[in-house]
């Protein structure tokens, strides 16, 4: 506000003191104010433009080279996305076509152990079967001592005579094979 009066105070003192107020045109002001003027448009013209000029150019050509530069990169990058992504799609059909493939020999493998399984198993069976024939058969040769020489014991006690033993087994053999024909 101060400044404000100040300002007034000094047009008012202007205008008594025969100085135009500041909306008075003095014409010798206005012409030289124009020549002042056009000196230095034509000093700015003549100096200062044209690097104003040139630099903007410079740096417009540096701005158009970098979006071009820009631009490329883009392309650049997305061509790699791409072609990252189809290594990453032939990586993933690759490691499927493995796990498949693995799952098949697997599968092989399972089916080999199980027939090898299978054959020890029947391997062992006949084993088993083998054995258990000829145990039986010795079981069955045993049980036919036993009885030949209880036979000849109860026949001994009978006739209360001792016959001959190799004779004796022949006849007591003879009669339990007859009995197992029968049978």
């Amino acid at each position: 506000m101060n400044l404000s009066l100040m300002l007034v105070a000094a047009a008012a003192e202007a205008a008594e003191g025969g100085l135009g107020g500041p909306f008075t045109v003095e014409p010798g002001l206005v012409i030289w104010t124009w020549i002042v003027f056009g000196f230095l448009m034509f000093i700015l013209w003549k100096y200062a433009w044209p690097p104003i000029v040139r630099l903007t150019e410079e740096r417009e050509k540096r701005i158009a080279a970098q979006l071009a530069d820009a631009e490329r990169l883009g392309k650049e990058a997305q061509a790699t996305v791409e072609r990252h992504q189809k290594l990453l799609e032939g990586a993933k059909q690759e490691a499927q076509a493995l796990i498949n493939e693995a799952k098949g020999v697997a599968q092989k493998e399972r089916e080999v152990l199980l027939a090898r399984a299978a054959q020890e198993q029947e391997a062992l069976l006949d084993r088993a079967r083998r054995e258990i024939d000829a145990e039986r058969e010795r079981a069955v040769s045993d049980l036919r001592r036993e009885a030949v020489e209880l036979s000849l014991a109860a026949a001994t006690k009978l006739i209360q005579v001792r016959l001959d033993d190799d004779a004796d087994r022949k006849i007591v053999e003879e009669y339990l094979g007859s009995l197992e024909e029968q049978a």
